[in-house]
């Protein structure tokens, strides 16, 4: 079985963490298969300065074309962005783009049975567009905007709606993303729920959690920590404001991105410069370590699809507060894993936090309820779906 993984959603060599959670799917699944073969293509936007003076658009520079990443191949196709204005032109592009690279893993040899995409929109459209002219079937995962906001748009739904009734199965990471698609009018046969699982043997909880402690600069207090990139959907803005009403609680918060200076601006003003600590963009290594050694995960986002941050918290031994959003009810659904909050809000985290840690759970307690997420029962379900759509052809 040859698989072609596309997606805009992918790691690479100057964004290790980018859609890191489809690169562990796939191998995932070629570890529990070995009879699958894999490709990947996944392009990156086209900018032409690599200066850091450009932020983010300028690693997008600096990806090569090619790369092997765990013994996967991938190529990284350049197409255009434009934005704010350009979303409607998005799929038009990235197919347009692609479709070249795709011509050319099938002259190099590898002559797949099925493309893979992962997320509706943009993806979705240009692997219908490429699986009809290539002669074959393609399926496609729902994982969060893509479903529960990009379809409030009036173009963009059609165009997703069009994947719906062309694609061979969906796949939706949480129960919740799938509802969003039985909203849309699609068959409850047509979709299948793969959640994420996490990669058990990685994230585990230490051999010496005090040393780990005083290595990443903790305190002896309590400490919160908050992951994830620095945007409003994300609500480190929130976490912030609790602390003022958690004043025994420090919190570290991990991730970059367009907010950093409101945010510690939100510090100031909040007066709790001695609680906050913002430790920047982390790699896997060192957001394990700070998984470990926290006393308690908080994440506050307004939209999740499947939040994996909360599965490799909960693997390192570490309970969460979340707020109930989307997927995030089927993540944190005993007291051993955490505390959903009444509400995102501020006090409805704080509320929170104070509840968890009146009743804490064991830290071993938390990791046996994450090793009831291994990757094993999706990677099942993932190969089930292709040999379907394989055998039935386009």
């Amino acid at each position: 079985m040859k698989i072609l993984t596309f997606s805009t959603l992918y790691p690479n060599s100057r964004q290790a963490s980018h859609g890191i959670f489809v690169e562990n799917r796939l191998r995932q699944l070629l570890g529990y298969a070995p009879e699958v073969e894999a490709r990947v293509i996944a392009p990156v936007p086209w900018f032409p300065f690599k200066h850091p003076l450009f932020g983010e658009y300028a690693k997008f520079a600096g990806v090569e074309k090619t790369e092997t990443r765990h013994g996967i191949d991938v190529v990284h196709p350049r197409y255009l962005v434009i934005p704010k204005i350009g979303m409607g032109w998005t799929p038009g592009l990235l197919y347009r783009a692609v479709r070249p690279y795709v011509q050319a893993v099938r002259d190099q040899g590898f002559d797949f049975d099925l493309i893979d995409a992962h997320y509706f929109y943009p993806d979705g459209i240009a692997a219908m567009r490429l699986a009809q002219e290539f002669g074959r079937p393609f399926t496609v995962t729902g994982r969060g905007t893509d479903l529960n906001l990009i379809p409030q748009y009036a173009g963009p739904r059609e165009q997703i709606l069009e994947v719906t009734r062309e694609a061979a199965h969906m796949m939706t990471v949480a129960g919740a993303l799938k509802d969003y698609l039985r909203e849309m009018g699609v068959a409850d046969d047509r979709a299948t729920v793969l959640r994420n699982g996490v990669d058990l043997n990685f994230f585990q909880p230490p051999s010496d959690r005090s040393t780990l402690r005083e290595a990443v600069a903790y305190t002896q207090r309590p400490t919160l920590l908050s992951v994830g990139h620095l945007i409003e959907r994300k609500g480190h803005h929130l976490v912030i404001e609790a602390m003022q009403q958690l004043p025994e609680f420090d919190l570290v918060i991990a991730g970059d991105g367009p907010e950093a200076a409101a945010l510690k601006q939100l510090v100031e003003r909040m007066g709790v410069q001695s609680q906050v600590t913002f430790a920047g963009r982390l790699g896997q290594e060192a957001l394990r370590q700070h998984y470990q050694a926290a006393d308690a995960l908080v994440l506050a986002s307004s939209r999740e699809g499947w939040a994996n941050v909360l599965l490799e918290a909960m693997a390192c031994g570490t309970p969460v507060v979340a707020t109930p959003v989307d997927g995030t009810p089927e993540v944190v659904a005993a007291p051993a894993a955490g505390r959903l909050t009444p509400d995102r809000s501020a006090a409805g985290v704080a509320a929170s936090v104070k509840a968890l840690f009146a009743d804490l759970p064991e830290r071993a307690a938390t990791r046996a309820y994450a090793e009831g997420f291994s990757w094993d029962e999706t990677s099942q379900g993932q190969l089930d779906i292709f040999r379907r759509a394989i055998a039935a052809g386009v």
